[in-house]
């Protein structure tokens, strides 16, 4: 019988050992690396996003100062983050142009009420797995899945964890605009608020059911025509 112990030490040594042990006892697919072009994309999404949080910091400062210079300079600044976004987003659009593949999945997204040219380029250079990993796995990678919380006899809340951040960001706003424009997710959000579902619970739900059809648009190569020809995976 194989003894099982666990190391308190940690070194590189150690290190590598438990990560040959790990690639021995699951044998992980090999997944290819990035290409040059994807990593500019991912780059630039990456920094677009960046600009979006100082600029959101930025706004909020302006409330919080009296002084008319410090208001002055924080108005310069936000102005010039503004063109500097502006800037950023020629950049993606020039670069996912050059790209006959990203421009079709581009078209095919956002046939899709409530997904605009962030979300879609997002999920360009941050979700290369979509249409490809099996839907279960798919959601728990961008951290949008419910987990179960239990322990013994006690039944804790599902909730969310972990997760490609961005994406999770960007799904949970498309959800939000989704809910006012997309009849489909409109219709399915008002009857989880009449179920008794609090309203941030609804949107995360709307969120992962938006990325179910995204998933299946893509694996099936088919626009949002008729939703109700769009075959939402469940594993």
């Amino acid at each position: 019988m194989r003894k099982h112990y666990c190391r308190l030490a940690k070194t590189d040594k150690i290190d590598a050992e438990a990560l040959a042990h790990f690639g021995q006892a699951l044998q992980p697919a090999p997944k290819p690396l990035a290409s040059e072009r994807e990593e500019a994309l991912s780059d630039l999404v990456n920094r677009r996003g960046q600009l979006v949080e100082i600029l959101s910091s930025e706004q909020k400062r302006l409330h919080s100062v009296r002084n008319s210079s410090a208001t002055a300079d924080i108005q310069t600044h936000i102005e010039w983050l503004k063109q500097r976004m502006k800037g950023m987003d020629e950049q993606i659009d020039q670069l996912r142009k050059e790209s006959e593949d990203w421009n079709k999945q581009y078209q095919l997204l956002t046939s899709v009420p409530g997904v605009g040219r962030v979300t879609a380029v997002t999920l360009l250079s941050m979700l290369p797995e979509l249409g490809k990993l099996p839907f279960k796995k798919l959601s728990s990678l961008v951290g949008i899945a419910p987990m179960n919380c239990d322990s013994g006899k006690m039944r804790g809340k599902r909730r969310i964890m972990g997760g490609r951040a961005m994406v999770r960001s960007v799904l949970y706003m498309s959800a939000l605009v989704a809910v006012q424009h997309n009849p489909v997710i409109q219709d399915f959000y008002q009857r989880l608020l009449k179920a008794g579902k609090l309203k941030k619970v609804a949107l995360i739900a709307c969120a992962h059911k938006l990325l179910g059809f995204l998933h299946a648009i893509v694996k099936n190569q088919t626009p949002w025509l008729n939703p109700k020809d769009v075959a939402v995976p469940t594993s």
